[in-house]
């Protein structure tokens, strides 16, 4: 096991890491959209695809800023590359982002192609990276101390 190191986010403001502020945005936005594909699917109610389109462009920006203070702390500090989940925590983080990138893209298709079964599946997929990506990344904070004030 590794020994915990305190280290510095480089991506803050006034002391406090960026990256970890913006990440729930995407997770509640994706997990959302999953559930309205799916009342989409089960209702065929056009406001549920709208929803879900919506969901995923907020996701998406979100993301896409998220990953640029993510990034930041990955590159402008050695130490972070160094710990153990950062590497996992970057791919399958970078996956389910351009994984949501293509749903919103997806979900421009008039409401029943922009939803079954692409959009759905997309969903589905991305959702299930979530888990893993973010809990590698807790342990990156709560274990290794990665953007901890000390």
């Amino acid at each position: 096991m590794q020994e915990a190191v305190r280290v510095d986010s480089t991506a803050q403001i006034a002391g406090h890491p960026i990256h970890p502020m913006l990440v729930p945005i995407p997770i509640a936005c994706f997990v959302g959209a999953l559930l309205t594909d799916i009342a989409y699917t089960v209702t065929a109610e056009i406001m549920w695809a709208d929803f879900s389109a919506w969901l995923l462009i907020v996701g998406v920006t979100f993301g896409v800023l998220a990953a640029i203070a993510g990034l930041t702390d990955f590159l402008g500090n050695r130490l972070v590359r160094t710990q153990l989940p950062a590497w996992p925590h970057l791919v399958g983080s970078a996956v389910a982002l351009v994984l949501a990138i293509f749903n919103a893209l997806i979900h421009t298709r008039d409401a029943w192609t922009s939803v079954w079964p692409t959009g759905l599946i997309l969903s589905v997929i991305t959702v299930l990276i979530l888990p893993v990506s973010g809990w590698l990344g807790w342990v990156l904070v709560y274990r290794h101390g990665v953007g901890v004030a000390r």
